[in-house]
């Protein structure tokens, strides 16, 4: 009988121990969760498509800037570090002034990516905007001060689309 509890006990040992070093094997070779990181101010590009000017637009988070006849405002912007894969993305609305002047159309409310930005664009036919990247994560100093927040009624920084700026050139995405 000692025979067979050993047997047994062995063939135990084994299963477990086979067990436990696929179980470790796999939490091993699983991929790093790459964590995000949370920023204050999105980065967007915005053309003009009758003078073909292209200007770099830096709004904090939750304010409005205007290009043109166009209001937008980025509610999040999410990056991650530089040691991981490029996947920059903002939650954005961008709203269409009237030429009554006094109301707004909201003519695209979504997720832009940095990477791809013809994935998810603002179609206008004047002006086009997209993401480039985010600046100032959150757990870092901030370059948006408090008494710049809502200086102006809402609308916390405007764009000449006929100003000389730099052109801004896109990044182009290995596939």
């Amino acid at each position: 009988m000692p025979d067979k509890r050993q047997k047994k006990a062995r063939t135990t040992r084994k299963v477990v121990c086979t067990l436990g070093s696929l179980g470790l094997a796999a939490l091993v070779s699983m991929p790093a969760v790459a964590e995000r990181i949370e920023n204050e101010v999105a980065v967007f590009a915005a053309l003009d498509k009758v003078t073909a000017r292209i200007s770099k637009l830096e709004v904090p988070l939750g304010q409005t800037i205007e290009f043109g006849s166009l209001r937008v405002t980025p509610r999040v912007c999410y990056s991650r570090s530089a040691t991981d894969l490029p996947k920059t993305t903002s939650f954005v609305e961008v709203d269409e002034k009237e030429l009554e002047g006094s109301t707004e159309k909201r003519i695209f409310t979504g997720w832009m990516f940095a990477e791809s930005p013809g994935l998810n664009a603002v179609e206008h036919p004047v002006f086009d905007i997209w993401l480039t990247g985010c600046m100032a994560p959150k757990d870092g100093p901030a370059q948006a001060t408090a008494g710049q927040a809502g200086a102006n009624g809402g609308v916390d920084n405007q764009v000449d689309p006929d100003a000389q700026e730099p052109i801004i050139t896109r990044r182009r995405i290995r596939r």
